[in-house]
């Protein structure tokens, strides 16, 4: 294990409320009646129905899938009977149909185990059993895992890096996950670098999950190759560029994929889930989801089936203490607050968080005082302050001039400014105009 600090040059230090769940262990979440699993909820092509109405399905049965490079299958969470097949919008606001299936409360499972040696597979079939089971990109993306792995055979790839830093507040599902799945990350990990080839491999932790740091770190000396590097607790250290940094020192040019540099980067959740696809042959159809806020009555660390509605989710935690001021999925930095909670919870969803009124309270904005914070805490080297008064005064093309669309839209630079500017939603429209024109062209 590195016991240096690792980091990387800006970033934010903030109360991560991580406190009010952090010491909760996995719990089963609710076995509802009915799921609705949503055909797109991953990155790329969306899915097609490969059931009909008044089908019966089994527990992890494939459902969905596309003829596509870029795309993820999607399976049965329960085991029952497909009713509708629908029209809905998702949490992340993509209009997509969705297979609603009613439960028979059996649970019947449709997949096996391997009873193979993981070690002695060849790279096609690894990356084989990751697509079958649907696993996907679970910090968030949901970029589907199997195109991650299948290496260029142009790269090298020399690391692979483990992303555990888990850095938004409030979320604690990564870090419970390798507290108590050590085995699960290390090994998901080792596939990984048996599929690309690579000798090396890392697993970051921020230094505020000193249990996650310690049983990781136990596992990791069982195989070659698998070093734990300890992570200085900063936001946002889980960025895939930020992390590369912080581990290999690299700086990673924004026009370069990480592997054409001989580095990939997966979560830490995505390699348990590697594990289960490769190991037990179990697809993604359930997900380990944090449901915490000032506004939820119990928050808890949930293992929920994908396709169950939030309403439920909420519930079963014991519903609203009190009237909520905001909803949001994923993390309060980069999530995406709901306008409902009957949306269907999807496979890359990892935080459901239930602020109050006060809290979820505009800001009252007011004039930029040129203090440059948002400078300073750019982890992309970006001048915020310059790029809001571009995009505001529509000169788009000098907001290019001056590396918008390198923004990761982390929101730094707002969460610090005294002024309460909202400088990322600025920067995201001032990208959706120049992605625009782009197409035009």
């Amino acid at each position: 294990m590195d016991s240096r600090e690792l980091t990387f040059k800006g970033g934010v230090h903030m109360h991560d409320f991580k406190e009010l769940t952090n010491k909760y262990s996995i719990e089963t979440g609710p076995n509802v009646e009915t799921v609705t699993i949503a055909l797109h909820q991953h990155t790329g092509a969306p899915c097609e129905p490969l059931v009909k109405i008044g089908d019966e399905v089994k527990v992890g049965q494939k459902i969905g899938d596309a003829d596509a490079t870029i795309t993820a299958p999607v399976h049965s969470s329960v085991s029952g009977v497909v009713k509708q097949i629908v029209e809905i919008t998702t949490v992340s606001g993509v209009k997509t149909k969705a297979i609603v299936i009613e439960s028979d409360g059996k649970n019947e499972i449709g997949y096996e185990p391997y009873n193979d040696d993981y070690t002695k597979l060849e790279p096609k079939e690894i990356v084989r059993r990751v697509r079958e089971a649907g696993i996907v990109g679970l910090g968030g993306a949901g970029f589907p895992t199997h195109v991650k792995i299948n290496k260029n055979p142009k790269d090298t790839i020399n690391h692979v890096l483990v992303n555990g830093a888990e850095c938004e507040p409030y979320l604690t599902g990564d870090q419970v996950t390798m507290e108590e799945y050590p085995e699960k990350v290390v090994i998901g990990l080792d596939i990984v670098m048996k599929a690309m080839g690579a000798p090396n491999g890392y697993i970051g932790i921020e230094n505020n999950k000193p249990e996650a740091i310690k049983r990781v770190s136990e596992e990791a000396k069982k195989l070659s190759g698998i070093k734990v590097s300890v992570l200085k607790t900063k936001y946002p250290q889980g960025d895939q560029r930020r992390l590369i940094d912080s581990i290999l020192g690299m700086k990673m040019p924004s026009s370069l994929r990480s592997t054409e540099e001989g580095v990939q980067v997966i979560n830490s959740s995505t390699a348990a889930a590697i594990y289960d696809a490769v190991i037990l042959g179990k697809p993604l159809y359930e997900k380990v989801v944090t449901v915490t806020g000032s506004a939820i009555a119990n928050p808890k660390n949930l293992l929920v089936k994908v396709g169950t509605s939030l309403k439920e989710v909420l519930e079963y935690c014991g519903g609203f203490k009190e009237e909520p001021g905001k909803i949001i999925i994923g993390g309060p930095m980069m999530g995406e607050a709901q306008f409902t909670i009957d949306s269907p919870t999807l496979k890359a969803n990892g935080g459901i968080i239930v602020m109050n009124k006060e809290e979820a309270k505009p800001p009252v904005i007011t004039a930029c005082i040129k203090c440059g914070k948002c400078v300073d805490v750019c982890p992309v080297y970006l001048m915020p302050l310059y790029l809001q008064q571009n995009v505001l005064n529509n000169r788009f093309e000098e907001a290019e001039k001056l590396n918008i669309m390198d923004c990761i839209e982390c929101g730094s630079c707002s969460y610090v400014c005294p002024s309460k500017r909202p400088l990322v939603e600025a920067i995201r429209h001032g990208k959706r105009e120049l992605r625009a024109a782009s197409t035009k062209k």
